[in-house]
């Protein structure tokens, strides 16, 4: 299966990243964001597309520092300006309804984008405006919180990302990291972003055998959205189902994709 278009767009603050849109039926558009050291182009993420194409057209983005894109990856902070630039992409080719689907790092980044366009006063200081929105949001096997080193695998990303020994082994691999350090305060939380969503609609899917984040993550999510007054939030627990793109089978692409097609229908 061939994208009916590939692009590069431009973020709001200069970096390029680079877009495909594989078209479907419906005016639906799904927004596809990859996680950390993937890429659109990946195996994982075209067997996802496939199955979303059934439902929709699908416009899948490589995030800054990763596959055809530009930049360095600020590992979820800045990020919210490449799903900004395909959202708006999407909105620009006529879709009228957009769900963002986000896989580990990208479902952080997916929520709290829907976050910050909502109310860009919600973020900090190190948050940049953001500013289309979206209709619905998926975020599977995603991050409560930052810095979260409870699991051997991601004591050992945390030592590849904040080290020069790390990010040159992360570069001969094909992602780019930035080295500085985030700001002081960091950025939006995605737990704090869960419970700013409004009345925008939000899945949580996550596997118990989940080797990066343990259950207490989408819990957490969870807790935030309703605590936020959040009247449409769901959360599904995969029993035995492990990470992000790599682990969700096509089947469980099409109920999610349905999910999202029922919360933003007319």
């Amino acid at each position: 299966m061939s994208p009916a278009a590939e692009v590069m767009l431009v973020a709001s603050d200069g970096v390029r990243v680079h877009a495909t849109l594989t078209t479907g039926p419906g005016d639906v558009a799904f927004v596809v964001v990859h996680g950390f050291s993937g890429h659109a182009a990946s195996g994982e993420v075209l067997t996802i597309v496939r199955a979303l194409a059934r439902h929709g057209s699908v416009v899948t983005v490589d995030l800054r520092g990763h596959g055809r894109s530009e930049g360095e990856s600020t590992v979820g902070m800045l990020e919210v300006l490449d799903v900004d630039a395909a959202v708006q992409w999407a909105r620009e080719l006529g879709f009228r309804r957009i769900v963002a689907l986000g896989f580990s790092m990208g479902a952080a980044v997916v929520v709290r984008h829907a976050a910050l366009a909502r109310d860009p006063e919600q973020g900090t200081s190190a948050d940049p405006p953001v500013h289309a929105g979206v209709d619905a949001v998926v975020a599977v096997s995603g991050p409560a919180f930052w810095y979260y080193r409870g699991t051997p695998v991601m004591r050992t990303l945390h030592w590849l990302v904040e080290t020069r020994s790390g990010r040159a082994l992360l570069r001969l691999r094909g992602t780019r990291i930035r080295p500085q350090e985030w700001p002081d305060p960091r950025p939006l939380e995605p737990v704090a972003a869960a419970g700013m969503l409004g009345p925008i609609p939000l899945l949580v899917v996550h596997g118990t055998a989940d080797r990066f984040f343990p259950l207490e993550h989408p819990r957490a999510m969870m807790a935030a959205a309703l605590a936020g007054g959040h009247e449409d939030a769901d959360v599904w627990i995969l029993e035995g189902v492990g990470h992000a793109e790599a682990a969700m089978a096509a089947s469980m692409i099409d109920e999610m994709a349905e999910w999202g097609l029922a919360r933003c229908s007319d």
